[in-house]
């Protein structure tokens, strides 16, 4: 009987290379099989460290057909990454998925740590941080004025992602819903470009109307004080 082999849930650079930690390289040239969200991002990752570890996609689009061809590869006794393109893997994308294919199936999954965007966002905030509530990106259209509204009301700080194109519009949601609230944006989080600006929404909404804003965002928000 062949011995089922292990997924390793693997967390990658948010930006800076330098922040993989150094069991991630270990683990990233032992397996047999990368299953990576973005390849081409990947690629560069695995360029850098000198890894040769094969890649192939496993992302939204594709997710039930390789997800089917990873649980046999894990199945026939390989080894197994998952990563995503950038940060911890299941983390606002379908990767999770595979992981629960892998509990289903009886094989082992053991997780990586390193890199969080939305951890990464927090700490340098200047919000409270002993307690949280990470709500990924907002709905684009349908659902969103609600959301926000149910948001209102949580105690704890908040967190979210969002899209550069729809951060102004954002930014005005949360003033007309939930009120003047201490917010910081964070922007390109240990890129070159690494910014962060703390304010509350009622200035920040004036001060940076004009603002064309580029990279990848993370926003954390005061929650309710009652």
């Amino acid at each position: 009987m062949i011995e089922k082999g292990s997924l390793y849930v693997v967390s990658t650079p948010i930006g800076n290379l330098g922040d993989i930690t150094y069991r991630s390289v270990v683990i990233l040239q032992q397996v047999s099989l990368i299953a990576a969200e973005d390849t081409r991002r990947t690629k560069k990752l695995l360029n850098h460290y000198r890894i040769k570890t094969p890649l192939s996609s496993y992302n939204s689009y594709n997710k039930i057909k390789k997800g089917g061809h990873f649980i046999d590869c894990l199945k026939n006794g390989k080894e197994v990454a998952l990563v995503s393109d950038a940060g911890t893997p299941g983390i606002s994308d379908p990767l999770y998925h595979l992981v629960r294919s892998a509990v289903k199936e009886g094989i082992e999954v053991y997780s990586v740590p390193g890199p969080s965007a939305p951890l990464a966002a927090l700490v340098v905030s200047n919000l409270p941080v002993d307690r949280f509530a990470f709500e990924g990106f907002l709905p684009r259209k349908k659902g969103r004025k609600k959301l926000l509204k149910e948001l209102s009301e949580e105690p704890r700080t908040l967190v979210f992602f969002e899209s550069p194109y729809r951060l102004n519009k954002t930014l005005q949601e949360l003033y007309e819903v939930m009120g003047n609230r201490k917010i910081a944006i964070t922007r390109e989080m240990t890129k070159v470009h690494e910014e962060v600006i703390r304010g509350d929404l009622e200035n920040l909404i004036v001060s940076l109307k004009n603002r064309n804003w580029k990279g990848e965002v993370t926003l954390v928000v005061q929650g309710c004080s009652g």
